[in-house]
């Protein structure tokens, strides 16, 4: 059952709801998210950290970027069910929808320091 609440718990966030939807499109960094989202890198790293300990999001590191990437669901069954449906989920939600058609215009290499 700690596996379930975990997962569950993880979802239960509107912005790590939004993260989850924004990495569907394209793999993305922490300044990204922070522009995407309007929040703080550090509000964004928690959501990234709580995100990643329920299996959701893998992330690897190329030069100076950390990259954040939706996982396989490999992890829990659950996470695995709620990533495989959540790709449907949500696609009218006027909020998802206004954060996905931004999605091309957040560039890192425009708001990222050095």
């Amino acid at each position: 059952m700690k596996d379930f609440i975990k997962v569950s718990k993880a979802v239960s966030d509107p912005n790590r709801v939004k993260i989850l939807k924004m990495l569907q499109h394209k793999t993305m960094c922490v300044c990204e998210l922070k522009t995407a989202l309007g929040v703080a890198q550090p509000t964004v790293s928690k959501h990234l950290k709580i995100l990643e300990e329920a299996g959701f999001v893998q992330y690897s590191k190329e030069d100076k970027w950390v990259n954040y990437y939706l996982a396989d669901g490999k992890s829990s069954p659950y996470t695995a069910n709620l990533l495989g449906n959540l790709k449907h989920w949500l696609e009218n939600d006027p909020d998802i929808t206004s954060l996905i058609k931004k999605l091309p215009f957040i560039r890192r290499e425009d708001i990222c320091s050095s």
